[in-house]
């Protein structure tokens, strides 16, 4: 657990996946913003501004390096590339689990997915299966405090049973993202 707070940016953010990008090769920011938008677009939306500004961070914080390439009648491209420090922090992030909620799991589980489709398809069924072991935990969790809570708290009851109902339909999802996954060719 405290892997995860080291990390944790203050709300889900694309930078995981901007670290991806950055593991697979260098690149410059408006090609890192269209390719999160054409194969992550759906799962993140994320303005070019917003992404220079994520990329800067990234760079203060050691995880990106950038260098200035020349180009012949253009101004100098910026080009990013990884660092180690920027790939440890990948790596952790794509082997630590994802908090059990509708939204993390949207964004951040499926861009984990994404990327161990690309690097190691083969630890996606142990990743589900530890995934699903977690909201397990969390939905008996949520369902003994909905079993404890007073008749007359109303409204508290009804949060935690739309919570309950979300969890398992994440179960379905994840269900369903292990078949799915099965059928797409390594590293697409």
């Amino acid at each position: 657990m405290a892997a995860e707070k080291s990390s944790y940016t203050g709300g889900l953010s694309p930078e995981y996946a901007l670290l991806g990008f950055l593991s697979e090769g260098p690149g410059h920011g408006y090609e890192l913003h269209q390719r999160l938008v054409h194969e992550l677009g759906f799962v993140w939306h994320i303005s070019q501004s917003q992404l220079y500004s994520i990329l800067k961070r990234l760079e203060a914080q050691g995880l990106v390096t950038s260098s200035k390439v020349a180009q012949k009648k253009l101004p100098e491209r910026q080009v990013l590339a990884l660092s180690p420090a920027g790939q440890r922090r990948f790596e952790a992030w794509l082997a630590a689990p994802t908090a059990s909620s509708v939204r993390a799991m949207r964004v951040e589980f499926t861009t984990r997915l994404y990327f161990l489709q690309r690097r190691a398809p083969e630890s996606i069924p142990p990743l589900l299966e530890a995934q699903k072991t977690a909201i397990l935990a969390d939905t008996t969790r949520l369902q003994t405090m909905l079993d404890g809570a007073p008749a007359e708290l109303v409204f508290n009851r009804l949060g935690l049973d739309l919570r309950i109902r979300q969890l398992k339909s994440l179960l379905d999802w994840l269900n369903a993202c292990g078949e799915k996954l099965m059928d797409i060719p390594p590293g697409e």
